[in-house]
């Protein structure tokens, strides 16, 4: 198996591992994070209904004009800002993140960062 497989596998586990801890219900939905190589992407679920309330990534047109020429983490917190102002205006203070199994730790801290500095309780 090649080491990129195990990574992936890992990740995976980790996720499910999250998944069955955290739940996102109709008062405190959850706040989903999956990072790809170039992108960023957050959304905010109830998962009792199976609907996503708002989202947030850097291809959305909003955002990519705001995180052009930053690093990815600047972008990432940018993304997190954006995703808790539509968050408020949706009327959702207070969500549980969900970080899909990536380690707490650059990007996604990032992204965390960036949802409590725009209102996002968690």
């Amino acid at each position: 198996m090649a080491k990129t497989d195990k990574k992936r596998l890992a990740r995976l586990r980790r996720h499910r591992r999250v998944r069955g801890r955290v739940a996102g219900v109709g008062e405190r939905p959850r706040l989903n994070v999956f990072r790809s190589n170039q992108h960023i992407y957050a959304q905010v679920i109830d998962d009792t209904r199976g609907h996503t309330l708002v989202s947030a990534s850097t291809i959305d047109p909003e955002v990519r004009a705001q995180v052009a020429g930053k690093t990815k983490t600047e972008a990432a917190r940018i993304v997190g800002q954006v995703v808790a102002r539509r968050a408020k205006e949706a009327g959702i203070t207070t969500v549980v993140f969900d970080r899909g199994g990536w380690l707490y730790h650059g990007r996604v801290k990032a992204l965390a960062e960036g949802a409590r500095e725009g209102g996002l309780e968690f």
